[in-house]
């Protein structure tokens, strides 16, 4: 939608709120209008403002505080990069290919095709999957050694957290709070006690099921005593929206007198 200001020689164009607006000439309902000319560079301004923002706070796996989040941030941060990179060589293929007056021949478009079609994407998929294989340690934790074990039990609608000793002997349990040792690797014994959950910590790592009958193993550390929230991460019924728990980091010292106290806060 657009229209002339009768007071000057400027073009105005609608553009979804919100926008940083250089001049503001009409609102309609959540619709502010502005410049023609700006209009492109307010969209783009407005989707950094809000973008940027988005891949912070409690819940934000683009937000690691520990070594497993960290690996799994940089390879979609990774993929990203090369992914925009092939979006853009696919564009300025084509945008060349609408060229009137272009022809390739045959041989040419063979080895267009070739190229462009096998061996690039061939390359950067295998690429991708030796970094994927190389960064797997630090995503399981599988070489690193065990400070502290915590059995996870999902429920309808509530996650329990048992700390257990050497000896599997329960230390303390909380409902819907996770507290953990800072700069420790503690291991998670997740199972189910009626359907399957999901237990996942996106600040700390990747997800994992929580299966009825089973025992499944993921190993984390918190590297920062941020705020930090988990969340159900498999639809398990009709309040699996409000299956979450917080994540308290403590350092070694709380965390040791928190134990001592059989868990209470």
């Amino acid at each position: 939608m657009g229209f002339t200001d009768a007071r000057s020689d400027l073009r105005f164009t609608c553009v979804p709120w919100p926008s940083i607006c250089i001049r503001r000439c009409e609102e309609v309902g959540s619709i502010v209008c502005a410049p023609l000319a700006i209009a492109p560079r307010i969209c783009l301004a407005s989707a950094i403002v809000l973008l940027v923002p988005a891949c912070a706070g409690p819940q934000s796996a683009l937000d690691p505080a520990g070594p497993s989040a960290e690996a799994i941030a940089t390879t979609w941060w990774l993929m990203f990069g090369v992914g925009a990179v092939v979006w853009g060589l696919v564009v300025v293929a084509v945008l060349l290919a609408l060229r009137r007056g272009r022809a390739l021949s045959q041989a040419a478009g063979t080895r267009l095709i070739v190229v462009a079609g096998g061996i690039v994407p061939t390359v950067l998929l295998a690429a991708l999957l030796a970094y994927g294989t190389y960064t797997s340690g630090r995503v399981t934790g599988r070489d690193a050694d065990v400070d502290h074990v915590v059995r996870v039990t999902a429920r309808q609608w509530q996650w329990v957290f048992e700390h257990l000793d050497d000896d599997g002997r329960v230390l303390a349990r909380s409902i819907d709070r996770l507290s953990l040792p800072l700069g420790a690797m503690v291991e998670f014994h997740v199972g189910s006690d009626d359907v399957i959950h999901a237990f996942w910590i996106p600040r700390l790592g990747g997800k994992i099921d929580a299966i009825p009958g089973r025992w499944n193993t993921i190993r984390l550390r918190a590297d920062q005593a941020g705020p930090m929230r988990g969340q159900c991460a498999e639809f398990c019924g009709l309040e699996h929206a409000l299956m979450g728990f917080d994540v308290v980091v403590l350092e070694r010292a709380q965390f040791d007198a928190w134990l001592a106290g059989e868990g209470t806060p």
